[in-house]
C-alpha cells in the first residue's frame, strides 16, 4: 500500500511539531513548512493527499493559500482541513469551506478528535486515488476502443440488439454507430447465413460460454459482403462481442481451396491419362507376348526362332518404357508403397547378378559380383524395389561400357545390434559422365549427353527412379565419375537383421504347354481388343475351356442373361459399359448363383486404387496385363475351386 502525503502548513515551528508527534503512523508521509511560498512548492512537486493549513499566517492567510490550492490544476483535488485558534463563528467557517475546505481543526487541538478526523480523511483520500485511476483505467479503454480497427460492441443478451458500439463500425460495414444502436447485431449479418448466427449466439447465451470465436459474412452498408471474425465473450446477461475484418484471409484461404482444386482435378486427369496410356500401351504389348509364347509352341526353324527372340526383346524393351513412365508418375503422386519382408539377400543379389549375366557376357564385359563375408543371410527389405534398384544401375553400367568390367560391390560399413548399414556400389569402365553433367542425370528424360538417346537409347527415366526409390527407403544416392574412365554409383542405407524368411506359397510356375486342362468349364470373355481376343481364346481352348467373346459390358449381360458361365474374364477398360459398371451390375441385378459368378478383372492398370475400383465394383481378383499363361492358370482354378456349384478342375 501507497503512502499517503499530509502537508502540514503553519507559521510556527512549535505547533508543526505537535502536529506531527500526533500524527505520526506507519501508512503516511508528514510534510511541513512555515511558509505558504514554500508549501505551494512541496505541492506542485508531490502527490499531496491532504494539507492541514493554518488560518493565521503573515504576509499570505490560509483561506489565500488554499485559493491558490485550488486554482491551480495540479493542486485543486487536495483535502483541505483549517487549522484554527480564532472564533468558531460561522462567517469564519463558511469562508473557510468557500475556498475549497472539508473541514476544520480547532486550537488547542484534541488528540483523539484530531486523529479521528485526518484517519477518515486518509481513507477518503485513498477511496479518491483509486477512483481516479479508475477513471484514468476508463479513460484509457475508451480511448482505445474509440480508436480500435476492431468493431467493439456492447450486446443486450436476450433480444441481441447493440447497446453500444465503437466507430470502427463505420469502416467495416459504413454505418455510422448511431445507425445501428438498438438494431439487432443479427440483421447485420449477410440473409442466409442470419439463422445460424443467431444461433451461435443463443448457445453462448442458454450454455454460459464465457468467449467463443465464430466466423461470418455480414452485409455493408452498400451491400457487399465483409467476412469478419467475431470473438464474443458473455457475462451478467450481456455479449461483449469484438470483430475483424478477415476478408483478405478469407479470400486468400478461398484461392488456396480452387487452387487445390485445381490440383486436384490435374492430378486426376493426369491420373486418368496414366490410367488410358498404360490400358492402351499395355493392353497391345499383351497381346504380342501372349501371341509369342503362343508361336514358340508351333514348329519353327531357326531363322523364326531368332524373330521370335528378337520380337520378345522388343515388346520387353517397350515394357520397360512403359513401367520406367508409369513408376515415376506413381512416385510424384505419392502412390508408391515400399513393403520390406524377411528375405535372402544373398540369393537376390545372385539373382540379379545371373539376369543380366547373359547381356554382359553378349557384349564383352566382365561382370563380377563381390559380397561382403559379413552381410547377413536374411534381412527386412522391399525385394521388388531393390532388385528394380539394382537392375537399373547395373543395366546402365553395362550399356555403357564399350568394354572392360561392370562390378556390383556390397559390403557392411557399420552395425549396431540388428541393424546394418549396407552398401551397395555399382563400378564400371564405361564413358563416364562430364562433371557439369553429373548433377543433372537424376532428373526426368536427362541423360549423360546430348547424343545419348539416340546412341544407346532410353528414356532418361531409370537413374531418377533409382534416386526416387532410395530416397523413399530412407538411403542416400551418390556418383563419382570421370570422363573416359567410369563410373560409381552408391547406394547406402540402414537395413534391420531378420530371423528367418517367409516362404510364399508354391506359384507351381510351368511352362503354358504343361498346364493341366479343365474339365467342362464354361468363360465369358469381355475384351474389345481383337489381338487380345485371339490370344486369350486360343490360350483357353488349349486348356479344355468353352468360350465365348464379347467387346462391351453391355453384351456381357445380354450373354449371362441367355447362357451359363462358370467365370469372367473382363477387362476393365471397354465401349458403352465398362468393367466396373458391367461387375456393379451382376453383383446387384442378378439372381443367383449368377450373382455370384467369379469375374477376374484383365486390367492393363498399374494404379493401386484402379485395382482397389474393380475388387470394390465386384471383381473377385485383378490380373494386370501383360501376364504369363500360368498366372491366369492358377487365379480361375483357386476361384472355380471355391465355389462348390461350379465344376472342379480335373485332377
Amino acid at each position: 500500500m501507497s503512502l499517503v502525503n499530509i502537508l502540514i502548513v503553519d507559521d510556527k515551528e512549535e505547533n508543526i511539531i505537535a502536529l506531527e508527534a500526533l500524527l505520526r503512523r506507519d501508512d503516511i508521509n508528514l510534510m511541513s513548512t512555515t511558509s505558504p511560498n514554500d508549501a505551494l512548492r512541496i505541492a506542485w512537486e508531490n502527490p499531496i493527499s491532504i494539507a492541514l493549513v493554518d488560518v493565521q499566517m503573515p504576509n499570505i492567510d490560509g483561506f489565500e493559500l488554499v485559493e491558490m490550492f485550488k486554482s491551480n490544476p495540479r493542486t485543486k483535488d487536495i483535502l483541505i482541513i483549517f487549522v484554527t485558534a480564532i472564533s468558531k463563528e460561522s462567517k469564519y467557517a463558511v469562508k473557510g469551506f468557500g475556498t475549497g475546505a472539508i473541514d476544520y481543526l480547532y486550537k488547542p487541538l484534541d488528540p483523539y478528535i484530531t486523529a479521528a478526523k485526518v484517519d477518515a480523511f486518509i481513507q477518503l483520500a485513498r477511496s479518491q486515488e483509486e477512483i481516479k485511476a479508475k477513471n484514468e483505467e476508463l479513460m484509457s479503454y475508451a480511448i482505445m476502443v474509440k480508436n480500435s480497427a476492431d468493431v467493439i460492441a456492447t450486446i443486450d443478451a436476450q433480444y441481441f440488439r447493440l447497446k453500444s458500439v465503437n466507430p470502427a463500425v463505420h469502416k467495416l460495414l459504413g454505418y455510422q454507430p448511431a445507425e445501428v444502436l438498438q438494431k439487432s447485431i443479427v440483421d447485420l449479418v449477410l440473409e442466409p447465413e442470419q439463422t445460424k448466427f443467431r444461433n451461435k449466439l443463443s448457445s453462448i447465451v442458454n450454455n454460459n460460454v464465457s468467449f467463443a470465436v465464430a466466423e461470418f459474412p455480414f452485409e455493408t452498408f452498400d451491400k457487399r459482403m465483409v467476412w469478419a471474425e467475431c470473438r464474443i465473450t458473455y457475462s451478467n446477461k450481456v455479449l461483449y462481442l469484438n470483430m475483424s475484418d478477415i476478408s483478405p484471409q478469407k479470400s486468400y484461404e478461398q484461392d488456396l481451396i480452387k487452387s487445390k482444386e485445381e490440383s486436384d482435378r490435374a492430378r486426376k486427369s493426369k491420373e486418368d491419362f496414366l490410367a488410358s496410356m498404360s490400358h492402351e500401351l499395355r493392353t497391345p504389348v499383351n497381346g504380342i507376348i501372349g501371341l509369342t509364347t503362343m508361336m514358340r509352341k508351333t514348329d519353327l526353324d531357326e531363322q523364326q526362332s531368332k524373330f521370335l527372340d528378337l520380337l520378345d526383346v522388343s515388346s520387353q524393351s517397350l515394357l520397360g518404357v512403359i513401367n520406367d513412365v508409369l513408376d515415376i508418375s506413381k512416385i510424384e503422386a505419392g502412390k508408391f508403397n515400399i513393403i520390406y519382408k524377411p528375405s535372402l539377400v544373398r540369393q537376390q543379389l545372385h539373382s540379379v547378378f545371373g539376369l543380366l549375366k547373359y547381356k554382359a557376357d553378349e557384349q564383352g564385359i566382365e561382370l563380377i559380383l563381390d559380397i561382403d563375408n559379413e552381410l547377413p543371410e536374411v534381412m527386412l527389405i522391399d525385394p521388388l524395389r531393390l532388385n528394380q534398384i539394382l537392375l537399373n544401375l547395373l543395366s546402365n553400367a553395362i550399356k555403357f561400357t564399350e568394354r572392360g568390367f561392370v562390378k556390383l560391390h556390397v559390403s557392411v560399413l557399420q552395425r549396431i545390434n540388428d541393424n546394418v548399414r549396407v552398401a551397395f556400389n555399382v563400378a564400371d569402365s564405361g564413358i563416364g559422365i562430364a562433371a557439369d553433367r553429373l548433377n543433372k542425370i537424376f532428373e526426368s528424360f536427362e541423360q549423360a549427353e546430348p547424343d545419348t538417346i539416340a546412341k544407346y537409347g532410353g528414356t532418361g527415366l531409370g537413374l531418377t527412379i533409382v534416386k526416387r526409390l532410395v530416397e523413399l527407403k530412407g538411403g542416400e544416392l551418390t556418383v563419382t565419375s570421370e570422363l573416359g574412365k567410369g563410373s560409381v554409383f552408391s547406394f547406402v542405407n540402414w537395413y534391420k537383421v531378420a530371423d528367418k524368411v517367409i516362404q510364399p506359397a508354391s506359384a507351381n510356375v510351368v511352362e503354358q504347354g504343361c498346364l493341366e486342362p479343365f474339365t467342362d468349364v464354361n468363360v465369358l470373355i469381355a475384351e474389345d481388343n481383337l489381338v487380345n481376343q485371339f490370344m486369350l481364346s486360343k490360350m483357353l481352348k488349349d486348356w479344355n475351356v468353352n468360350v465365348d467373346i464379347v467387346e462391351n459390358g453391355n453384351k456381357v449381360i445380354d450373354k449371362l442373361n441367355e447362357n451359363d458361365y462358370d467365370i469372367i474374364l473382363m477387362d476393365t477398360h471397354m465401349p458403352e459399359l465398362n468393367g466396373y459398371q458391367t461387375a456393379k451390375h451382376i453383383r446387384i441385378n442378378f439372381e443367383e448363383p449368377k450373382r455370384s459368378i467369379p469375374i477376374i478383372s484383365l486390367s492393363a492398370a498399374t494404379f493401386d486404387h484402379e485395382q482397389q475400383q474393380a475388387l470394390s465394383a465386384g471383381m473377385n481378383d485383378v490380373l494386370s496385363k501383360p501376364f504369363q499363361p500360368q498366372q491366369l492358370h492358377e487365379k480361375m482354378k483357386r476361384l472355380i475351386n471355391e465355389l462348390p456349384i461350379l465344376k472342379p478342375v480335373s485332377e
